[in-house]
């Protein structure tokens, strides 16, 4: 079973940064394709970025195309998400999800969630 746990959450003002980062634990960390995902308040879950298993190839939501970086480490576990320019409209709750095997953008293809990280920014 897949363990997945989100760190790096918090309070920033607007155009400034974070880095979460989520630990996982529990299964083939390499052969995973990785999701980041956010849901604010009163709207339904979305995806914002993702990267590939086989290749490292990293997805983006056009919201965030260009602020936001998706990395891995394969050695450690883990995948960041650093976030910069950050917007009002970034503040939701924000999940990490993994799925065996290659990129899908729906998170119905994603079976395992961490429990999510808070990011909230300030106008």
């Amino acid at each position: 079973q897949v363990q997945l746990v989100e760190s790096g959450g918090g309070v920033v003002q607007a155009g400034g940064s974070l880095r979460l980062s989520c630990a996982a634990s529990g299964g083939a960390f390499s052969t995973y394709t990785m999701g980041w995902f956010r849901q604010a308040p009163g709207k339904e879950r979305e995806f914002a970025a993702g990267i590939s298993w086989s290749n490292g190839r990293t997805y983006y939501a056009e919201s965030v195309q260009g602020r936001f970086t998706i990395s891995r480490d394969n050695a450690e576990n883990t995948v960041d998400l650093q976030m910069n320019s950050l917007k009002p409209e970034d503040t939701a709750l924000y999940f990490c999800a993994a799925r065996a095997g290659p990129y899908r953008l729906g998170q119905s293809a994603y079976p395992y969630w961490g429990q999510g990280t808070q990011v909230t920014v300030s106008s």
